[in-house]
């Protein structure tokens, strides 16, 4: 997911040991991907800007390696049905990787909403200085407009006197 910069997209692609694309998507803001690989070996994933080569992001991911191991032990070669205490232990699981899920989400949600408002805030300030200078050079030009009026204009001193 991307969390800052632009319009919030970028380029992904996944490539296997082989080099064989498995994953590719263009201007994307957020995605998922499962994939179970077929191949040992290193696993190649690149995140490009190249369209936006003006605005910075920051991308969030998260990738998961293996197997979840059970929850509770010799839960493959099991033959009779779950206990009352083991089924709510494998449901309370369950509701936990939700809420680990929606607190990903939040955080990530969160981390957006952080960069927009210190964004505003920045824009804020610099229009607060720009107005502050703009007031204090329309004040000293009222004063100086204010002044000229009530200074008394004298006629030259050329030879006449009273």
């Amino acid at each position: 997911q991307v969390i800052t910069g632009g319009h919030y997209d970028v380029d992904c692609y996944v490539e296997d040991p082989n080099g064989r694309t498995i994953y590719k998507e263009t201007k994307k803001q957020y995605d998922s991907f499962p994939h179970r690989t077929e191949v040992k070996g290193v696993y190649t994933f690149c995140f490009s800007n190249e369209f936006s080569t003006f605005s910075h992001k920051t991308v969030y991911f998260d990738f998961q390696v293996g197997d979840e191991p059970p929850i509770l032990p010799d839960m493959s070669n099991r033959v009779t049905a779950l206990t009352q205490m083991e089924s709510a232990c494998v449901t309370i699981h369950e509701a936990l990787n939700t809420v680990i899920d929606s607190q990903t989400h939040y955080r990530l949600r969160e981390a957006q909403d952080r960069s927009r408002a210190e964004d505003l805030n920045g824009r804020v300030s610099y229009w607060s200085v720009g107005e502050t200078l703009i007031l204090f050079v329309v004040s000293i030009g009222q004063v100086m407009l204010l002044k000229s009026f009530f200074t008394e204009k004298r006629p030259g001193s050329g030879g006449a006197g009273t």
